[in-house]
C-alpha cells in the first residue's frame, strides 16, 4: 500500500511540474494585479507625502495625491501633480512587450498610462491648489493646459463634460468670464464629436450660463464646487456578442447618480470617465488593444484547457491506479483523487478570466459625482446627495486665497 502511494504520489508531481506549474505562476502573476492597490500609508503632515510617493506605483501616486488635495496640502500639489501629469502621459511602445503581451493579461508588462480625463483633472487640482495658495496667475495658467490635455493627440485622448464644467466654475471665479463662456458653450454644444457625449440636461443647464454670461449678470452666492463620493468598482464579464467593448461587457458597481440640475446648481456624475475605461478596447478608440484583446482570447481558452484536462486526468487516473489495490485503502485514495482532481478543474475558469482580463486600472479616488452651487450651503443645494465629502475644490470653507490679489470683476471671488 505505501510503495503504491508513493510511486502515484512521484508521477503526479512530475506532471505537474511539467505541464501546470508554470502556467499557475503565469496566472497568478497576472492575477496579482487585478485587485485595486489601495494599500498604502496616509501621511498626517502634509510635508511627508514626498517620503510616500512611489513613482514605480503609478496609480497609487494618483491615490495619493487625492488625498493630499483633500488634506488641503495644496504645496504638495502644486510640486508633485505636474511631475505624474508630465511623466504618466506617454505610451512607450516596444515590440517585444507588446507580442508578449497576447499572452499575459492585459497591461502586466505595460506601465499605465493617464487618460485624457486624468490629465486634465490633476490640471484642475492644479488650480484649485494654486487659487487656495493666492496665486490666481498660476492657476489660469494650470486652466490653460487643462484645453491642451483634452485635445494633445497623444495615446489617450478626448474631451469630457465634467473637466470642462470644473474648468469654466474655475474661470468664473478667477475672474475670467470670457474663458468661462467659451468652456460652458463647448458643453451646451458639443458638436458631432463621438467622444465627447453630453447629457442633455447638462446641456440645458450649461446654455443657462452661456446665456448669463452674455448678459454680464453673476451667481446669487459665488460658486462653491464639491466632490462627492467615491468613483465606483469597475466590474465586467466577458460578452461574446452585442458588446461595443472588444468582447466585454463593462459596468459600475454601483450604479452613478443621474445628472440633477436645480435653480441654484447642478450634480454631475463621473461616469463620462468611466466611459473612457469601458471603451478603452473598442477599435476606433484602440486598435492595438482590440487586437490584442481578440488574439488573447483564444489562448485564454487553451489555458484554461489546461489544469481542466489535468484535472480530469487525475481523477481518473488516480482511481484507475487505486483500483489495482482492491480493499486495502484502494476506495480512500480514489475518493482522494477525485477531490483533487475536481479542484484543478475549478481552477480552469479563474485560469481562462485571469488571461483575457481587460485593462481596466485607472485612478481610483477620485469622486462619483460633484456639484457645482451657488446656494449659501451645500446641504441648501437641492441637487446635493448624501455622501461624503471627498474634494472641495472651490467652497467658503477650504478657500484662503488672498483676495487683494485678484482684480474686480463681475464674478464675485469667493472670500476667505
Amino acid at each position: 500500500m505505501k510503495y503504491y502511494l508513493i510511486i502515484i504520489a512521484y508521477n503526479f508531481c512530475r506532471f505537474l511540474k511539467g505541464s501546470l506549474v508554470g502556467l499557475l505562476v503565469l496566472g497568478a502573476w497576472a492575477g496579482c494585479r487585478s485587485g485595486n492597490e489601495l494599500l498604502f500609508d496616509v501621511p498626517g503632515e502634509c510635508g511627508s507625502f514626498g517620503e510616500k510617493f512611489e513613482w514605480s506605483h503609478r496609480i497609487k501616486v494618483l491615490n495619493q495625491l487625492s488625498i493630499a488635495f483633500t488634506q488641503e496640502c495644496d504645496q504638495a500639489i502644486i510640486e508633485y501633480a505636474g511631475r505624474a501629469q508630465e511623466e504618466f502621459r506617454h505610451k512607450t511602445f516596444s515590440v517585444s512587450k507588446e507580442t508578449a503581451g497576447v499572452f499575459l493579461s492585459d497591461g502586466a508588462l505595460t506601465e499605465y498610462v493617464l487618460e485624457s480625463y486624468e490629465r486634465a483633472y490633476l490640471s484642475v487640482l492644479l488650480a484649485a491648489s494654486y487659487y487656495r495658495m493666492g496665486n490666481p496667475e498660476e492657476a489660469k495658467v494650470e486652466l490653460r493646459r487643462l484645453d491642451h490635455e483634452l485635445f494633445a493627440p497623444l495615446y489617450n485622448f478626448g474631451e469630457d463634460p465634467v473637466n470642462l464644467v470644473l474648468s469654466a466654475i474655475l474661470w468664473e471665479v478667477l475672474g475670467e468670464p470670457g474663458d468661462a463662456r467659451t468652456d460652458w458653450y463647448r458643453v451646451a454644444e458639443p458638436g458631432n464629436s463621438s467622444l465627447l457625449t453630453v447629457d442633455p440636461t447638462l446641456q440645458a443647464f450649461a446654455r443657462e450660463q452661456v446665456v448669463r454670461l452674455d448678459q454680464g449678470t453673476t451667481p446669487p452666492s459665488p460658486w462653491q464646487v464639491f466632490g462627492l463620493g467615491r468613483f465606483p468598482h469597475v466590474d465586467w464579464k466577458v460578452k461574446l456578442f452585442g458588446s461595443p467593448n472588444g468582447y466585454f461587457a463593462i459596468q459600475p458597481n454601483p450604479a452613478f447618480q443621474p445628472t440633477c440640475v436645480s435653480n441654484t446648481g447642478v450634480r454631475i456624475s463621473t461616469e463620462t470617465w468611466f466611459a473612457k475605461i469601458a471603451h478603452r478596447h473598442d477599435h476606433a478608440y484602440h486598435p492595438l488593444l482590440n487586437i490584442q484583446s481578440w488574439i488573447r482570447l483564444p489562448i485564454g481558452v487553451v489555458y484554461g484547457l489546461v489544469p481542466f484536462s489535468l484535472g480530469a486526468g487525475v481523477a481518473v487516473g488516480g482511481c484507475a491506479g487505486a483500483a489495482s489495490l482492491g480493499d486495502k485503502g484502494g476506495q480512500a485514495l480514489c475518493e482522494l483523487a477525485i477531490r483533487g482532481g475536481l479542484s484543478l478543474m475549478g481552477m480552469a475558469p479563474a485560469v481562462f478570466k485571469n488571461t483575457v482580463r481587460p485593462d481596466l486600472r485607472h485612478w481610483e479616488l477620485v469622486p462619483a459625482v460633484f456639484v457645482m452651487t451657488n446656494a449659501p450651503t451645500l446641504e441648501l443645494e437641492p441637487c446635493s446627495v448624501p455622501q461624503a465629502r471627498t474634494h472641495d475644490l472651490v467652497s467658503h470653507s477650504s478657500l484662503h486665497v488672498n483676495q487683494d490679489m485678484i482684480r474686480p470683476v463681475s464674478v464675485p471671488v469667493v472670500a476667505p
